[in-house]
């Protein structure tokens, strides 16, 4: 069994076709359900994020697989693979679990160490299991890259510096004002996202905020955080009127703001230009509405460059991660290889166990003068013996099974146990299991390493 990731990212594909890319909450159980059906796909996790779109995998062989999820996309979607196969990577074995750790320890984002993503791959991962697209495989290994990005904002500074996508949007707004002193905002959307650019906006001095969103109640309870106005998005437009600067953010399918509406407004206040940005994918504002005179338009991908400045710190921090990633995938190699191992371990336990117990039956027949707390303490004793004594060769057999050669290893300790009988359950021997979990972490003792490449590479 092979591990692959097939996506679409910021770096890899321009907003105007992330945007096609996008799954409804509520979509995200059927489309896993879908992702199950294919061909060769043992286990499946799916990433969207308004960043990403992410195809996590366990398949049973690499080449077709990666064919019939760019077929999935393609029906699923809409879209011809023609206008989106460029913009695919495809990771394979070691590089496409290297991949998921460094996603969920903010690595791979457009603001570097940010932790918003953590969150998302728990969801991802959770939503998986719940929806049973998980096994063995994913189960372990997702909970070992939840627990590393954990660890990667609590053991470096990281995600110390104030550098995040609404952070970025504040940050261009004061470039293009210099100061958002008297100035009001409107904020399309009352999401985390929302929630944190307001923070931003109000601790770089902004008057007042308008919070407009779908369901009142909800902007209701975002400006009260701030002494800010609510609205509903139907009245938004209105409100244009009365603002300097608008940052967009919200679930919506469709543009929530059209150009006619803007320019409407703007011959009202032709002296007084209005400072936009989308910070939504799929976008919220009608990208028409760059070409009204004196409106001044930009998206989530004009904002990669804005927190530069705050990045060198966190880039620094982020070679720390890297080694934190490097110990991770050798611990998860390590388990790969030694999965072999858990069938022989618990023949050689159940062998014991049947040993015990049919010794012990003996002994008991042979002194029925013996009470119950008697027998409670032989049979305590005598099964403190037997651990004790297996104890030694299981451990041993552990270390030997992730050497070179440790697939002999594996079937000499059966042979000297004789553990054939308990393993023809199985079907297969010990050193079998070995390469099983040898081909899903890429690796062999005749092969260190499998290797990986994009999809550029690879026959489309």
């Amino acid at each position: 069994m092979h591990v692959m990731a097939v996506g679409l990212n910021y770096r890899t594909a321009p907003v105007e076709v992330r945007e096609k890319f996008t799954f409804a909450d509520a979509d995200l159980p059927k489309a896993l359900a879908e992702l199950k059906q294919i061909k060769g796909v043992l286990e499946a996790v799916l990433l969207a994020t308004c960043n990403r779109t992410e195809f996590y995998v366990v398949v049973d062989r690499l080449p077709m697989c990666a064919h019939y999820i760019r077929s999935f996309m393609e029906q699923w979607f809409g879209v011809q693979r023609t206008e989106f196969t460029q913009h695919l990577y495809i990771y394979e074995e070691d590089q496409a679990i290297e991949h998921l750790f460094r996603v969920a320890a903010g690595l791979d984002s457009m603001v570097l160490g940010e932790t918003q993503i953590l969150g998302q791959v728990k969801s991802a991962f959770l939503l998986a299991q719940q929806e049973k697209a998980t096994g063995t495989f994913f189960n372990m290994l997702f909970k070992q890259v939840i627990t590393l990005g954990k660890r990667a904002h609590s053991e470096t500074s990281i995600g110390e510096s104030a550098v995040s996508v609404s952070y970025a949007a504040v940050e261009l707004g004061k470039r293009i004002f210099g100061s958002f002193s008297g100035k009001k905002v409107l904020i399309l959307g009352a999401g985390k996202m929302s929630e944190l650019t307001v923070k931003h906006l109000y601790a770089n001095g902004a008057d007042e905020v308008i919070v407009a969103n779908r369901t009142l109640e909800r902007a209701e309870e975002l400006a009260s955080k701030f002494e800010g106005t609510p609205c509903t998005l139907e009245q938004a437009a209105s409100r244009l009127g009365d603002v300097d600067i608008v940052i967009s953010s919200t679930g919506s399918d469709s543009y929530v703001l059209k150009s006619p509406q803007v320019a409407a407004v703007m011959k009202r206040r032709p002296s007084r230009p209005l400072f936009m940005i989308d910070i939504a994918v799929p976008r919220d504002l009608d990208p028409q509405i760059s070409n009204v005179s004196n409106v001044f338009l930009y998206d989530i991908d004009d904002l990669e460059g804005i927190v530069e400045s705050n990045l060198e710190m966190r880039r620094s921090e982020a070679t720390k991660i890297e080694v934190m990633i490097a110990q991770e995938m050798d611990a998860f190699a390590l388990w790969l290889q030694t999965l072999g191992v858990r069938p022989v371990i618990r023949a050689l336990q159940q062998k014991a166990t049947t040993i015990h117990e049919d010794t012990l039956q003996s002994l008991f027949n042979k002194l029925p003068e013996l009470d119950e707390h008697q027998r409670t303490v032989i049979r305590r004793l005598t099964r403190s013996i037997v651990n004790q004594m297996m104890s030694d060769p299981i451990n041993r057999i552990k270390e030997m099974a992730a050497e070179k050669n440790g697939g002999d290893a594996l079937d000499m300790f059966s042979q000297i146990f004789a553990l054939e009988d308990q393993l023809q359950e199985d079907g297969r021997k010990p050193s079998e299991a070995r390469e099983a979990g040898e081909e899903r972490s890429g690796r062999s003792s005749s092969a260190p390493g499998k290797v990986t490449y994009p999809v550029a590479q690879m026959s489309v």
